[in-house]
């Protein structure tokens, strides 16, 4: 294992926590936006958004024989897959004086959940925290190397 092997996978969950954390306040920020996109002649309320994360895996042959014959099993981090749209149906609230309105007098609002979204945030946080210790670990342990040779 390289020595630096270690940071980059930090680094890489780093990366991908902090993402999770900007999509999450924009989930927040538009809790009650009822005109984010125009889509077949009407506006539509903000649709909540997700990070999809996966290994970040090097799919080459030379990968795969190293793996093969050092045994060991050790990843190379992760990365953004992309950014989905949840489909989850918008929620109604009945007011009818508000310009959005229906004739039913329900207003759509965006499917997004304060609460979900904040235990969400909490979780992206500490992830991003943990990896912070582990990164600060390794650069411990390799100060502690170099110091070694003195």
């Amino acid at each position: 294992m390289s020595m630096f092997k270690s940071m980059n996978i930090s680094a890489s969950a780093l990366t991908t926590q902090r993402l999770r954390m900007d999509v999450i306040s924009s989930n927040m920020a538009n809790v009650d936006s009822t005109r984010a996109t125009y889509e077949n002649g009407q506006w539509q309320p903000y649709k909540r958004k997700m990070v999809v994360v996966q290994p970040n895996e090097q799919n080459s042959f030379k990968s795969f024989l190293q793996k093969a014959t050092n045994g060991n099993n050790v990843g190379a981090g992760v990365k953004v897959k992309n950014i989905v749209e949840d489909d989850a149906p918008f929620r109604l609230d009945y007011d009818p004086t508000h310009p959005d309105a229906n004739e039913e007098g329900y207003v759509q609002l965006p499917n997004v959940d304060p609460l979900k979204e904040m235990v969400d945030l909490m979780s992206a946080s500490r992830s991003y925290e943990a990896n912070v210790t582990v990164f600060n670990a390794s650069k411990g342990i390799m100060m502690k190397t170099l110091e070694l040779g003195k």
